[in-house]
């Protein structure tokens, strides 16, 4: 996903008071292990959808709503989607089946879901997320109806079996449903649009909001279908469906309507799962190695996507050049026009910056580089590496996500113009920066951590680098780490722990200090006019914080490795204003405040 501009100027004790409701939060949620008593109960069959009066206003002042109130108190539907509770961790997903049908005309979806899993407990229970404005039309297992309880004011419902169901065997439950999604959150989750022809365009996007707003399923990241997905999606004849995974063919099924099928092949982020519905023309280029390249953009805009989308195999080259090979080649890949921004879709990643370089024509890191590049196409094309080939089990570790994907955008830059252009463009990212709370948030409350962790993550990740201080390596790491973890869900400790022996460095205080504290670890110098020195030393939240880094004459730097305890001295003949510390390659903030003065200076008294 991309980022958007966040308000500056919060107030550090109210973002205090905000985070301690959070953490309170997480603590309720994990002692309260089950979650909520279920005050309603329904038979398969029943409805309990309510009627819900939806008003979603512009897409910009929803994007503010959410920007000013990050730090929100988690709701109980928050706490339910972000907690991985005892009826989500006893089954094990396997594999999706998704069919529906799509009415632009009423605005409605009606389909089913067939949901294989494997119980990893016998148990008696499943917690399958559905949002409350849609109907439930009936859930079966062996043609029987099964009773539900839906929890009130979240999506949550619990399916209960007659009978006990067994560790380490196979079931299977088809999920009927039906009604009228709502449009929400920064690009709709579910929007039924216009193109310019006054033709339908529909199109997903629900990484923030959760795919349970339109499809039933386990509404979380930790546990994606181990087989994948199929996805049969009927719409109105002279419409197309663009879905992920492989393009299986298509039919005519009677009335009016056309069924399109899609196989994906690899497990999939359920936020990532997509409908785009519009009258599609479609292009390739030639395979790219082992994947192919499948083009969907409306007519007005063929030509146009044309000339723009002949950027992707040059993206792959540097991509596979540094990560290896595109992760998923039996489904290939697809770029598919869209009316929002763009979204890292896996095997299908969406696309609507106006066929124009940069992000919609703006220098996106203000350093002149960005204009040479189609920012979407680069970004959202490098999630299928960084989001959807590795994938965070909770969205509060989402950095590795967006962080690392970020830095891919600097590999691209440095594939096609060099090192220094890669440095030049990620310094750019600085400006971005807030440091207003940390890159993690709190975990298993659905919690959205802030936009820091796209762009202090990847200078970050750049400061890794250059502690590293070996490219040979450092490409062999990152190419080594990336596949050590392809197709898993993981979190921070992974990371960390997979850096640290990989390196023989202790680097969790450096993680932790980026990651887990708000402000940048500052290098104290200390000037002595006398003694021809320069003392230093870090000032960090993590005391064990002590990376290298380099000082002194930018043609000659000198290497230091201060820690957090003591002040160390170094030769320096220079002033004060001569002596420079590597900011382009270290993220970090300076401190020349603390001076030794001379006793000269001071009138002859000494300090």
């Amino acid at each position: 996903m991309i980022a958007s501009k966040r308000p500056t100027g919060r107030d550090t004790l109210e973002a205090m008071k905000k985070n301690c409701r959070w953490a309170l939060a997480s603590l309720i949620v994990l002692l309260a292990g089950a979650a909520y008593p279920q005050t309603s109960s329904q038979t398969s069959g029943q409805s309990s959808a309510q009627s819900t009066t939806t008003t979603p206003g512009s897409a910009a002042a929803a994007q503010r709503a959410r920007q000013l109130d990050v730090l929100k108190t988690p709701t109980k539907d928050d706490l339910l989607r972000g907690a991985y509770g005892p009826y989500r961790a006893n089954n094990d997903l396997l594999f999706y089946a998704l069919k529906l049908r799509v009415d632009p005309d009423a605005r409605t979806i009606k389909g089913s879901n067939t949901i294989r899993f494997r119980m990893l407990a016998d148990g008696t229970r499943i917690q399958i997320d559905l949002a409350p404005s849609l109907d439930i039309d009936g859930i079966t297992f062996n043609g029987k109806p099964l009773h539900y309880e839906r929890v009130p004011e979240t999506r949550a419902l619990y399916i209960d079996f007659p009978e006990a169901l067994h560790k380490g065997k196979t079931y299977e439950i088809v999920f009927a449903y039906s009604g009228r999604p709502v449009t929400q959150g920064r690009f709709g989750c579910f929007s039924f649009d216009k193109d310019k022809e006054g033709k339908p365009w529909i199109t997903t996007a629900c990484e923030g909001e959760g795919p349970s707003i339109w499809w039933p399923n386990k509404d979380q990241w930790k546990d994606e279908p181990q087989d994948g997905m199929e996805l049969d999606i009927a719409v109105p004849n002279g419409l197309m469906d663009v879905s992920n995974g492989r393009f299986e063919g298509s039919k005519d099924v009677g009335d009016g309507y056309t069924e399109w099928r899609w196989h994906v092949h690899y497990p999939i982020n359920n936020y990532d799962v997509a409908l785009n519905i519009g009258e599609y023309q479609h292009f390739t280029l030639p395979q790219h190695g082992k994947t192919t390249l499948d083009f969907y953009a409306l007519p007005e805009d063929l030509d146009k996507a044309k000339e723009q989308f002949a950027q992707v195999p040059t993206m792959l080259d540097a991509y596979e050049h540094y990560l290896g090979e595109y992760p998923f080649d039996k489904d290939g890949y697809k770029l598919i026009e869209v009316p929002y921004a763009g979204m890292e879709h896996q095997s299908a990643v969406a696309y609507g910056n106006h066929f124009t370089n940069g992000y919609y024509g703006r220098d996106w890191t203000g350093v002149g580089i960005s204009p040479k590049f189609d920012f979407i196409i680069i970004h959202e094309s490098g999630h299928e590496w960084f989001g959807n080939a590795i994938t965070a089990q909770d969205s509060s570790d989402m950095w590795i996500h967006e962080g690392w994907t970020t830095y891919l955008e600097s590999l691209y830059v440095e594939y096609r113009w060099g090192k220094d252009d890669a440095i030049k463009y990620i310094n750019g990212y600085k400006l971005k920066v807030h440091n207003e709370r940390p890159i993690i948030s709190p975990r298993g409350t659905n919690a959205e951590p802030p936009q820091d962790q796209y762009f202090k993550g990847t200078l970050m990740l750049n400061t890794l680098r250059s502690i590293v201080n070996d490219d040979t390596k450092w490409w062999a790491d990152v190419h080594d780490f990336y596949n050590h973890f392809k197709y898993q869900n993981i979190m921070t400790e992974d990371v960390v722990d997979w850096w640290n022996q990989r390196t023989g460095m202790n680097l969790t205080p450096f993680f932790d200090e980026y990651l887990r504290h708000a402000a940048l670890p500052v290098l104290q110098l200390r000037f002595d006019p006398d003694k021809h020195t320069m003392s230093y030393r870090w000032k960090a939240d993590e005391s064990g914080f002590a990376i290298p880094i380099n000082v002194g004459d930018p043609a000659h730097w000198s290497r230091i490795t201060p820690n957090t305890t003591d002040w160390h001295t170094m030769p320096w003949n220079g002033t004060a204003d001569e002596f420079h510390v590597d900011t382009d390659h270290f993220y970090v903030d300076v401190s020349h405040t603390d001076l030794v003065l001379s006793a000269s200076a001071l009138g002859g008294i000494s300090r």
